[in-house]
């Protein structure tokens, strides 16, 4: 729950975070000036007066969520020279007084999902003090996490973006407060366009890990320079938040697919923007070493490479020069192979196309894009053969 209270301007000026470790001899010099002035004067052998960490929300252990505030509550108010606690890894944001003997930590943008934290309270000589110069005997600390971002969230995110084959159109047209970004917001899913057969929509499964999402996510990883596994991790919610925080869309305007079709003659259709607009004859793989039924998103493209593995007889095979390979599944990938007649399974598991017609198939496939493997019988509309 946010509070808001209201606060002299001096004290709020001197609870703002300070995040460089420079300051501190600023602050000690005037702590120990001003504990002097305002400690009471004890005769010999009085205790000097301590100061207790009271509470503090969340308890070490706690998971939050990403708005949520951090409080910290004392025995006793502090001094307005006294150092605040710090977050690591650091947080943007302020400490506030919270009532008289209260600091809040309020993010400006939300705690970072999935993340761990660890709020560090000095103590001792250089730690926190009281008004009536009572000092934080040890330096303290307490660790919490966040929670992760829904697959949702992620999923709104990615079409605010372009990255997805839907778009997404919140209830309420008032801006999503920053700290509230990483949190679901009610709204509605859309296709871009309606042509697109039932084998690729029948992927799609809001609020739930699909393949359309895992190819999206290795879309925007490879655009913004993560390792692009598909898996959407901290890393990945906080690149989004920031790409939507700075209006970075995909660079990428079109939206891709590759089907591949095991029924003789076999072929590979690929798709741009819900429209079929290339196919070519094709070879996928033999019985001994079948190319597995399924989507997936490309995850490595090689203009030329080579391949070696083992036969299905035990012996060894080392093909220099196979161009125009974008890999999907293991070691499965789209690519040109020469042979003498296509259209039927005659590789080992992959997809092999004529090299010229690999090489317009090749610019139709970057990373993340989805590669479907259709069991035989399935049909689906195609554009002009090659």
């Amino acid at each position: 729950m946010r509070r808001f209270v209201r606060r002299p301007l001096l004290l709020v000026a001197a609870v703002l975070v300070v995040g460089a470790a420079g300051a501190a001899g600023g602050v000690l010099a005037s702590r120990h000036q001003g504990a002097s002035a305002a400690s009471p004067k004890s005769g010999a052998g009085s205790p000097h007066p301590t100061l207790r960490v009271s509470s503090t929300t969340p308890v070490t252990g706690a998971q939050v969520q990403p708005d949520s505030d951090i409080l910290v509550t004392f025995s006793a108010p502090l001094a307005d020279y006294s150092p605040q606690p710090s977050l690591n890894p650091p947080v943007a944001g302020a400490w506030l007084p919270d009532g008289s003997s209260g600091l809040e930590f309020q993010s400006a943008s939300g705690l970072p999902p999935g993340a761990a934290e660890t709020v560090d309270i000095p103590g001792g000589g250089h730690g926190v003090v009281a008004t009536d110069g009572a000092e934080l005997p040890t330096s303290t600390s307490l660790s919490f996490t966040v929670a992760p971002m829904s697959t949702l969230r992620t999923q709104e995110l990615l079409a605010t973006l372009g990255y997805l084959p839907l778009t997404f159109t919140p209830l309420s047209s008032a801006q999503v407060p920053s700290d509230q970004m990483a949190l679901d917001q009610p709204g509605t899913f859309n296709w871009k366009w309606t042509t697109m057969p039932g084998s690729f929509t029948s992927l799609w499964s809001q609020g739930q890990s699909n393949p359309i999402t895992n190819g999206a996510v290795m879309a925007f990883e490879s655009q913004q320079g993560l390792a692009t596994d598909g898996v959407a991790g901290p890393q990945v919610w906080s690149a989004l938040l920031s790409a939507v925080a700075e209006g970075q869309k995909d660079s990428n305007p079109n939206y891709d697919w590759a089907d591949v079709s095991t029924t003789v003659p076999e072929s590979v259709t690929v798709w741009r923007n819900g429209s079929p607009v290339y196919t070519t004859v094709a070879n996928t793989g033999i019985e001994a070493a079948p190319t597995e039924v399924g989507t997936w998103p490309v995850y490595a493209r090689y203009t030329s490479t080579t391949m070696s593995g083992t036969n299905p007889d035990g012996t060894h095979y080392d093909d220099p020069g196979v161009p125009w390979v974008s890999y999907f599944h293991g070691g499965d990938a789209l690519h040109g192979f020469v042979r003498s007649s296509y259209g039927y399974p005659q590789s080992l598991g992959c997809v092999e196309m004529p090299p010229a017609n690999a090489e317009m198939v090749f610019p139709y496939t970057p990373l993340g894009t989805l590669v479907t493997v259709e069991p035989q019988g399935t049909v689906n509309p195609t554009a002009s053969s090659a």
